[in-house]
């Protein structure tokens, strides 16, 4: 059995996808949410999703910034935004849990929106292997 590896410029197109796919989640989401005329949940759902789409960025740049790390200096500002990122989310969902503002199930839920798009991305690229995979010539 052979096993095909994925080309760069594949990982690039689909590295560059992700951030459409979340926003698009969370965009379609929170119109079905704001359908449904739940303000409060819209509220906190936009809020945990812009966190989970923010902790995306600063984990992309973190993971970036170690892949390049032989060549020079990790910047104090990406480790700070590293080790903030959970501390960050925890307390904005404690934050509303105790003052009661927002429900902290739709924080909680928006924080699931990189999952979301980052589900979609992998079924893109199931497909495209399947894709290609079928016009390629038999072995």
């Amino acid at each position: 059995m052979q096993t095909e590896t994925i080309q760069i410029p594949d990982l690039a197109r689909a590295e560059a996808r992700l951030p459409r796919w979340m926003l698009l989640c969370g965009f379609v989401a929170l119109i079905v949410i704001l359908l449904y005329r739940q303000v409060l949940i819209a509220a906190g759902f936009a809020l945990g999703a812009g966190l989970g789409i923010l902790n995306y960025y600063w984990l992309h740049e973190a993971v970036g910034a170690l892949a390049k790390a032989g060549e020079a200096r990790i910047p104090k500002l990406l480790l700070a935004k590293f080790l903030i990122r959970y501390p960050l989310a925890i307390g904005l969902i404690i934050f509303f849990f105790k003052k009661d503002w927002l429900p902290p199930m739709a924080v909680l839920a928006g924080l699931f929106v990189p999952v979301a798009g980052i589900l979609i991305e992998a079924i893109v690229q199931i497909g495209d292997g399947l894709v290609s995979h079928s016009n390629s010539p038999p072995c």
